[in-house]
């Protein structure tokens, strides 16, 4: 048997080299070619033109000689003896061309036939024009890699992500420059754009050798990129990051630590396009720039490229910001006899400036204020900004507005705190500008006025005032008065005298957090049910089976309730039976027993290794963990006995287990905060399991009923862990009194839960999302929509059936940008304890095994509804959202428009589980300045299907037994307002 090539897929990546259509007696002349051209396998068409097994051999040594491996495209069916021949002569695998046309069983035997005798042999899926439900039929068949379709994306469509989903289900992706056989002749920048896209978008890809022509110094540094820095290009495929119809179209790759390489690629071959860099850097990894041979663009600059132009950039993370106290004083300033100029309603500013506001980095803040003064005289203003670690100002003008309103942007590049407040003064020489024309027009005599304004300019100090009043000097009158006019001479002149300056004080507080603090879907799960089996308790491991399956719905997020030792004390049965049997497992939030406490992991789950284990393998299917936070023991956790000062005692020396009536914790008990002698030694022990986690790599932590314990802990806690994680992120379950919700806001948590799952009404919800979206509340509140818990099994869904899981899943992926399921809600489970909602058998108390595939799932469409949230910015925050007309009670109707104003989506929910509802809508033609009866453009993203709406009015039908919901994107009208 031949020595195979030493060519696997164990370094994630490989570039591979097509000799489509080249005579059998040409290929090892092109060996030297593709060799050069820094290639790892050469692909070669099998069947006829293939010789017969044993004369093959000497082609595949003549490749490994050249540290080339093999692969047969294959066009047709071939028998296992034949495929297993070929492995005998040294073939590394076989492109399988048109994949769908076998049926799946078919693809199943022969892949495990055929590695039954070479175990290493790759087999490469084709499935270009497959449905996604063929696609899906082969995704268990044991293909290490598959075809993408990103040669037919024009760079403006929408569906690029979800083909990667299909895709990705199969294999490692691989991206062609060209469809396969395309014979279309292309321009050089064409070509050249093809093959960066084909290059850096996925770990695999595969080019026809005649492609290079022309373009073989690109070629070859992109594959010595590839080959030397694999970790950029490992992994899965880019993901795009702009909206749909974007000026620039924005991928990104790289992994849950970074996002590595970035490639922008201007669609139109014949204009150059630019578009602001702070539309797409909090999508990609907020705080940060991106930087390319020696450019380098933050928030706040703009991406520009050529036409056709794509360009590679790395993602350079900026340093966090260091923690530093509030309120920063700033230098003094001038005064006059009290203050003239008032600065009121400032925003963003929550409690006058008490608390920061919050953002996510790599945004433009928005900031405005009114500014009010006596007399006549224009005024001016700055909008000051520096991150708290920084001792100098940054400026920028503001500008005016109606009814004495100013407003200027700030860019947040870094993660962390940053101080922003206002100067405001009268602008004298902007005033006499005012004056002069005022004068002019009315045929006064303006001549005095003018030399007011020389002699302004005179006494101000610098080369630019000196040669600006030179040029004056050599003007006529009339040019004397076009100069001064100039918008660049009021720039230059607005800081000359500042009169009656005033500034407001203290700066305010804005805190800058990373794009998962306001963008995330969470998936709920507990490990020891992953087993597949109620009799075995699941492990780590288990859990890692499950990866592919959880991201493959799109979520980004993977959250654990308490993954401690259970105190065996008073533990829980089945169904919160008092009294467990010996193999009852216990309620996980009953936490701690002799194996351990809160820094310890359950025995049975694995160990911390598995762990971290884990929470790698997670971060490489970009799904990061999240580990609840649980300030509550079982009555034989270990600080018990080593730490009663902890804990309040009763009179006959038991300790009262935890309640919030009517339900009872008897397997808990609570901790004493403000007990005489817990502080600070409880204090610092909580804090330090939190550090805990954090040197295991963990950075979100779900707060289990933070609003029962003191609010000065928290704030404490929470601004010991930023001082070193920034990135650190926080959700308060606080499912209590509304001002309590947002204190805990206020003082820290990034998110917090909500009361959605029980507002159910059209008018429910839009007045409760109308206060959540819009200020005060949404500059410091960001509401996490969970559409159930292990908790909560609402009423709404044990009674709508799978009409009502698909209502609640479109609400929560729509109305927020962070939206959270617990494990079961795909299978539409509602069992419930009667009267109560509550679930039977519920996991909280015994170990479950689930059949992913039951009849009546709605997983497809939860990876769909996963897909549009981050294909469109405008759902990836709460803000943005408007409720329109719909004259039916039970449908709901809202748009949802992204900060920068270029994607706007529509979305349609019957309410009611039980019957159709159909009813006329308006189409908001006046968002884009164009009359009720013009048309537009959109598409229908759960089925992807163009539609044009002509006129404002239009009629709609949403069936809850096909699909509750609809939601539009609107295409951008030419010249319509963003």
């Amino acid at each position: 048997m031949q020595e195979a090539a030493p060519f696997s897929l164990r370094s994630g990546t490989a570039a591979l080299c097509h000799l489509a259509k080249l005579p059998v007696e040409t290929w090892e002349a092109h060996f030297a070619r593709a060799v050069a051209l820094g290639f790892d396998a050469i692909v070669l068409e099998a069947g006829p033109r293939v010789m017969a097994p044993r004369d093959l051999t000497s082609i595949v040594a003549c490749a490994a000689s050249k540290r080339l491996g093999v692969i047969l495209d294959l066009s047709s069916e071939y028998a296992e003896e034949t495929l297993a021949a070929w492995g005998e002569a040294g073939v590394a695998g076989f492109c399988c061309r048109a994949a769908q046309h076998l049926p799946s069983g078919t693809w199943t035997r022969l892949i495990t036939a055929v590695r039954a005798r070479h175990q290493g042999t790759l087999f490469l899926a084709f499935t270009h024009g497959a449905s996604p439900e063929t696609i899906a039929r082969l995704a268990r068949c044991g293909f290490d890699a598959a075809a993408s379709s990103s040669c037919w994306w024009d760079f403006r469509a929408g569906w690029l992500d979800e083909d990667a989903t299909r895709v990705t289900a199969l294999g490692a992706v691989i991206a062609l420059p060209l469809p396969s056989g395309e014979r279309k002749q292309r321009d050089a920048q064409e070509k050249r754009r093809a093959l960066m896209l084909a290059s850096h978008y996925a770990p695999l890809w595969m080019m026809e050798i005649g492609f290079a022509t022309g373009l073989e110094t690109e070629v070859t540094a992109v594959n010595a990129r590839r080959r030397t820095e694999p970790d950029l290009f490992s992994g899965p495929p880019a993901r795009l990051v702009s909206a749909p119809g974007a000026e620039i179209a924005v991928l990104t790759r790289g992994t849950m630590e970074g996002p590595g390489l970035v490639l922008a690629i201007n669609p139109d071959l014949d204009h150059p396009a630019a578009m602001p860099a702070s539309s797409v850097l909090p999508e990609i990894g907020g705080a940060g720039a991106l930087v390319s041979m020696g450019e380098r663009i933050e928030t706040g600059a703009m991406i520009r490229l050529m036409p056709g132009e794509a360009k590679v950039f790395r993602f350079i993370t900026a340093f966090p910001i260091r923690r530093a106290s509030r309120g920063v004083a700033l230098p003094p300033v001038e005064r006059g006899a009290g203050e003239r100029i008032a600065i009121e309603a400032v925003s963003p500013s929550v409690d006058g400036g008490q608390f920061p506001a919050k953002r996510i980095a790599g945004e433009m803040v928005r900031v405005e204020a009114d500014l009010i003064s006596d007399g006549h005289s224009r005024l001016a203003a700055d909008l000051l900004w520096r991150p708290a670690d920084e001792a100098e100002w940054e400026r920028m003008p503001m500008v005016a507005l109606d009814n004495d309103r100013y407003a200027a942007s700030f860019p947040l590049a870094r993660i962390g705190r940053y101080l922003f407040t206002i100067e405001a003064w009268h602008d004298h020489f902007a005033s006499l500008l005012e004056d002069i024309a005022k004068k002019r027009k009315a045929g006064v005599p303006i001549a005095l006025e003018v030399e007011e304004v020389i002699a302004l300019i005179r006494a101000a100090e610098g080369k630019a005032y000196i040669e600006f009043l030179g040029a004056l000097e050599r003007a006529t009158s009339e040019e004397r008065l076009t100069l001064l006019a100039k918008p660049e001479t009021l720039t230059l002149m607005r800081t000359v005298r500042r009169e009656f300056l005033v500034r407001l004080e203290p700066a305010l507080v804005l805190e800058a957090e990373r794009p998962a603090a306001g963008f995330a879907s969470w998936y709920e799960l507990f490990p020891r049910s992953q087993s597949g089996d109620p009799m075995r308790h699941g492990t780590f491991a288990d859990v890692a089976v499950r990866l592919s399956a959880i991201r493959a719905m799109g979520f980004d997020v993977l959250y654990f309730p308490p993954i401690h030792p259970i105190g065996r004390i008073h533990r829980k049965g089945r169904n919160n039976a008092l009294n467990a049997e010996p193999d009852d497992p216990g309620s996980p939030y009953a936490i701690g027993s002799d194996e351990g406490g809160h820094d310890a992991i359950h025995p049975a789950l694995g160990t911390l290794d598995d762990f971290r284990m884990l929470r790698e393998q997670a971060a490489k299917e970009g799904i990061e963990i999240a580990l609840d936070l649980a300030i509550q023991c079982a009555p034989d956790h270990p600080w018990v006995r080593a730490h009663p000062e902890w804990f309040e005692w009763r009179p006959d020396g038991s300790i009262r287990y935890a309640e919030n009536p009517p339900k009872r914790y008897e397997d808990i008990v609570n901790i004493a905060l403000y007990a005489p002698k817990a502080m600070p030694s409880l204090w610092n022990a909580l804090r330090d399991v939190v550090r805990f986690w954090l040197d295991q790599g963990v950075r979100t932590f779900r707060v289990d009923n933070p609003h029962t314990k003191p609010l000065p802990f928290w704030e404490w806690l929470i601004e010991d862990i930023r001082a070193r994680a920034p990135d650190a992120i926080f959700l308060a379950e606080a499912f209590t009194r509304p001002a309590m919700m947002h204190r805990l806001a206020k003082i820290g948590f990034s998110q917090s839960y909500t009361y959605f799952t029980w507002r159910n009404t059209k008018h429910e919800l839009t007045s409760y999302f109308t206060e959540l979206s819009q200020a005060p509340v949404a500059d410091f509140f960001r509401p996490h929509l969970f559409v159930n818990t292990p908790d909560i099994n609402s009423f709404f869904l044990q009674q709508g059936g799978r009409p009502a899981f698909l209502i609640r899943a479109a609400l929560a992926t729509t109305l927020s940008g962070l939206w959270g399921m617990y494990n079961g809600f795909e299978l539409c489970e509602a069992r419930a304890l009667p009267g109560r909602e509550e679930y039977l058998d519920s996991e909280k108390y015994e170990i479950r095994a689930w059949d992913w595939d039951r009849p009546g799932n709605i997983i497809a469409e939860i990876a769909r509804l996963n897909q549009i949230r981050r294909a469109n910015p405008a759902l990836h925050s709460h803000r943005g959202l408007e409720f329109l007309n719909a004259l039916d009670d039970a449908l709901l109707y809202y748009a949802k428009t992204s900060r920068d104003g270029r994607n706007t989506l529509l979305v349609a929910v019957n309410l009611d589980p039980h019957r159709v509802v159909e009813t006329e809508i308006e189409i908001p033609l006046w968002r884009f300045d164009i009359p009720d009866h013009a048309s537009i453009g959109a598409e229908e993203l759960m089925r992807t299907r163009p539609i044009v709406w002509h006129g404002k009015r239009q009629r709609i039908r949403l069936d809850p037994a096909d699909l509750p919901f609809a939601i539009w994107r609107l295409e951008q009208p030419a010249g319509g307002a963003p």
